[in-house]
């Protein structure tokens, strides 16, 4: 599935990376499902929302490498929370989806719900994503270990 659809409005963008286990291998049977808001920041179903994102997207990584990418349209901001990707996470050995957040390095994080909780500040930068292009972006997740990313309750 994926999160975008041909005539969607906004800038479409291409995000990679891998989700890495505790000892820092791959994962090569993982899968990711996303969610966000269009580039006004409104989600699928609310009014004046762009019907041509329907929000929602799944990938599972390569088998051979762990990889996972995806395009969409950036989001904007929701209301009260700073540009983001919603990411949950499933492999074997994982007995409840993880769910965690992408954040753009460009933007201003200072005022986000989550961001602002995290403890310690330090960690917040898990989620932010790697410019690595115009359009494109980097998102390695670790599951445990050094530079674990944050994942949230909710």
């Amino acid at each position: 599935a994926s999160p975008i659809i041909e005539g969607a409005k906004g800038d479409v963008i291409t995000v990679e990376g891998k989700i890495f286990d505790g000892n820092g291998d791959p994962l090569l049977d993982g899968m990711i499902e996303t969610w966000q808001a269009d580039a006004k920041g409104l989600y699928a179903g609310q009014a004046g929302a762009d019907p041509n994102v329907p929000g929602f997207g799944r990938r599972a990584t390569d088998a051979e490498t762990g990889a996972f990418s995806f395009r969409t349209i950036r989001p904007g901001a929701a209301k009260g929370q700073a540009p983001h990707i919603a990411i949950w996470i499933v492999a074997r050995g994982i007995n409840i989806g993880l769910l965690t957040r992408l954040y753009f390095p460009e933007d201003n994080h200072s005022d986000d719900p989550i961001l602002s909780r995290i403890e310690p500040a330090e960690r917040a930068k898990t989620l932010i994503a790697a410019k690595i292009g115009d359009a494109a972006y980097r998102f390695d997740i670790r599951l445990q270990g050094e530079g674990e990313t944050v994942f949230l309750d909710m």
